[in-house]
């Protein structure tokens, strides 16, 4: 008897290769249901020489039970090795598969989902003829004697849409992401409202089994529980036209203010000159890998010798790890020795690009990659590094990683290729190795991603899509191409995706140039290269969004601000040198709009350009973390309030280090929990956790989770790339602000 406890699908391994998989691996089978009144549809998801994947989708269609026990038997020798959300046990051909607790109660016309990885015989993998639930054989419906109470173990309902809407955007299929913050003597509790809830949803809070407020809560999706013991349990249902909903799952406990997701660094090693090195965490992302509507984390590894691209030297290898939010770790991605170390190489993505409502994971690759599921990229023995530590030479390549496994799905030459190492700006191997990618809505319905090399001279930028387990191109632009010469020499060391020109479709705006989203110029202000740039609606006074960048080049503007549709400058500021940090946002409720400030230029700016103030003490991240639409300001791993006479510390981390040296960034900023405001992701000091710290101060502001705005959830997504930038919503969020429309968006 070999029993298999559950991971809520934390692993299913895709296929190694075309060649390994068999025609028609993707199965369904549906045994219609029985005297119980239970059906279950069996899909085997993938398959590869050796193993396979399943799901397994259990619905009652008969009275409610509370635990439940689902047995088959194998004819062709299969083997169960692993599972999630359910605990699986063989014997012989027997399999049993029992609950996992927090999915024990399936209502009448409810569902439990479980799935699992097996071992086959590469020649016959039927699937199973005959179910039993609760030892009846599913053989029949049945009529239900008794309606089903609501039971707190059954998942949240989430609005969806079956037929997409017009225009409609692809997101996630969140849950509630229920958090409880230790504030003062009592408890925050809050949780999200999606972007496709009507403001007529209301909610009910309960700790334990007792609910907490006496009428549905109407306004903020949190609740300060004043008095309640730390780390009391609670749940949230939604009421819909008066009708109470299933409960969520158990809100997430941060007794200190803080939640630790415990992580694993790779061993060091040493490099073909002798130097030592170790590992820290670096940049993260969110992406839900299992479609469970839970987050779980990709973490970049960076080692000690890391180098910027202007310093020669070996590095050790990067790595890509994937957690859940307990910690458990999902696979690791090893990118090789031909993958160079530091900020402006490795760039990745977490996205789910093929609409499958699992997010995959996207990475420059080459030879000697190896795929979180063993797989080799290209030559395992081939070292293209020279002498000075630079990757000059070999094949590059771009890799769709699954997102629950780390399997290579689909791999491809990295568009653009470095071709001639001196066309890029020097012989050596600064300006050649430069990368940035975005994920960006170019269709106006599903996700691309970005894939860019290039901005000090020339800039090119690939466009793809994941469709059918397959990268294909959409398009390429580069600036050596006839008519886009104006995007020379205009990018930043960042980016940002946001539709400028109101067409639903988003455009990538690259620095002092913006690229549409057919591919093409859109504009250029011919400013050049810089280290900072915020896009939003910025001023809201204006129609559309304003585009704010600081600027490296001493004799162009320090800073200015565009409208980001035409380019058109609105403001700017003289030349001061190399200006390398700025700001822009509201922050400060004396001024409308945002207010914007950079290293070289005195006091605060207005939308106008206009200097109405004490410049704060930061020019680096920012933040939505007390109770009002004035957002703050986040630096190193503090969190601070804007005042006129100094700022105001709201958060101090304790034990954890920020990233990237002197640009002293979180590992993620987001709202990736709880209520719209954002929670700040760092290190421990000494790697061995990411320590997510969640707001503990109530609020009176309603608004849907901005990870369902599609502009803030794509920048979340870039966030990572080289100069790190807090994200934008498409809309103004500030003091004063008007109520945001509803995002058109269908979830997967």
């Amino acid at each position: 008897m070999h029993p298999f406890t559950p991971r809520r699908r934390t692993a299913l391994l895709a296929a190694a290769s075309a060649a390994t998989l068999l025609a028609g691996a993707l199965t369904t089978v549906t045994a219609a249901a029985a005297a119980t009144g239970c059906r279950v549809d069996y899909r085997i998801t993938n398959q590869w020489g050796g193993g396979f994947g399943a799901d397994v989708t259990v619905t009652n269609l008969g009275d409610p039970v509370n635990g439940w026990t689902l047995t088959w038997s194998y004819t062709a020798g299969q083997q169960v090795t692993q599972a999630w959300n359910a605990t699986v046990s063989q014997s012989g051909a027997q399999v049993t598969a029992r609950d996992a607790g927090y999915n024990a109660a399936i209502g009448t016309g409810g569902t439990a989902t479980f799935g699992f990885n097996a071992s086959w015989n590469d020649t016959s993998n039927p699937a199973p003829t005959s179910f039993a639930l609760n030892g009846a054989t599913c053989t029949g419906a049945t009529t239900p004697t008794s309606a089903p109470p609501p039971t707190s173990a059954s998942p949240t309902p989430t609005p969806t849409n079956t037929t997409p809407p017009a225009g409609a955007k692809q997101m996630e299929k969140l849950d509630r992401g229920l958090v409880s913050v230790r504030s003062g003597s009592g408890n925050l509790v809050s949780w999200r409202l999606l972007g496709t809830e009507t403001s007529g949803v209301t909610f009910n809070l309960y700790r334990g089994g007792t609910r907490v407020n006496g009428t549905p809560i109407t306004g903020a999706t949190s609740w300060l529980d004043s008095g309640a013991a730390a780390g009391s349990a609670y749940t949230v249902r939604a009421v819909v036209n008066g009708a109470e909903q299933a409960a969520s799952a158990p809100a997430l406990q941060f007794p200190n203010g803080y939640l630790d997701v415990p992580i694993q660094a790779p061993p060091g090693g040493t490099t073909p000159t002798g130097e030592t090195y170790t590992y820290s965490a670096n940049d993260a992302s969110v992406g839900d890998l299992d479609g469970d509507g839970h987050y779980e984390f990709v973490l970049k590894w960076d080692p000690s010798n890391s180098k910027d691209n202007s310093q020669s030297g070996y590095t050790g290898n990067v790595y890509l790890d994937a957690y859940t939010l307990t910690g458990a770790r999902l696979w690791r991605v090893d990118l090789g020795r031909n993958i160079r170390a530091g900020a402006h190489y490795t760039q990745f993505q977490v996205y789910d690009y093929d609409g499958d409502g699992d997010a995959e994971v996207a990475a420059k690759t080459a030879d000697g990659t190896r795929s979180g599921t063993g797989q080799v990229i290209g030559s395992s023995s081939a070292d293209h590094r020279n002498s000075g530590g630079y990757v000059l030479a070999g094949p590059e390549y771009l890799t769709m990683f699954d997102g629950r496994t780390g399997a290579a799905l689909s791999t491809v030459d990295y568009d653009p290729p470095r071709g001639t190492v001196s066309s890029w700006g020097d012989s050596y191997g600064n300006r050649v190795d430069r990368f940035l990618a975005a994920t960006a809505y170019l269709d106006g319905q599903r996700p691309s991603l970005i894939m860019a090399r290039g901005y000090y001279t020339r800039a090119v930028i690939a466009a793809w899509d994941f469709r059918d387990g397959t990268l294909r191109k959409r398009w390429t632009f580069d600036s050596n191409a006839s008519g886009n010469g104006a995007a020379a020499g205009q990018g930043n060391h960042n980016l940002s995706v946001a539709d400028v020109d109101g067409d639903g479709r988003q455009e990538i705006v690259y620095g002092a140039a913006t690229i549409d989203d057919n591919g093409r110029l859109l504009w250029s202000t011919g400013n050049g290269h810089g280290d900072a740039m915020h896009v939003g609606d910025l001023d809201p006074a204006r129609a559309g969004l304003e585009v704010f960048k600081v600027d490296e080049d001493g004799s162009k503007p320090s800073s200015w601000m565009a409208d980001a549709r035409t380019g058109q400058l609105l403001w700017q500021t003289a030349p001061n040198g190399d200006n390398g940090r700025g700001v822009s946002d509201d922050v400060w409720a004396g001024s409308p709009g945002a207010e914007s400030w950079s290293s070289a230029v005195d006091g605060l700016l207005n939308t106008r350009g206009q200097n109405v103030g004490r410049k704060p003490s930061s020019a680096n991240f920012l933040a939505w973390w007390d109770g009002d639409p004035v957002r703050e300001l986040l630096d190193g791993t503090r969190i601070d309030k804007y005042g006129t006479g100094g700022d105001t510390r709201l958060l101090t981390g304790s034990g954890v280090a920020s990233n990237n040296g002197t640009k002293s960034t979180p590992a993620l900023s987001g709202d990736i929990l709880g209520d719209w405001r954002e929670e700040g992701v760092w290190r421990t000091a000494d790697s061995t956790a990411l320590r997510i710290y969640s707001t503990p101060t109530p609020t009176g502001v309603r608004l849907p989770t901005l990870m369902h705005d599609p502009q803030y959830r794509v920048a979340v997504a870039w966030q990572n790339t080289a100069y790190n930038q807090p994200p934008h919503p498409g809309f103004h969020l500030g003091d004063g602000m008007s109520t945001p429309p509803a995002p058109n968006i269908y979830l997967r």
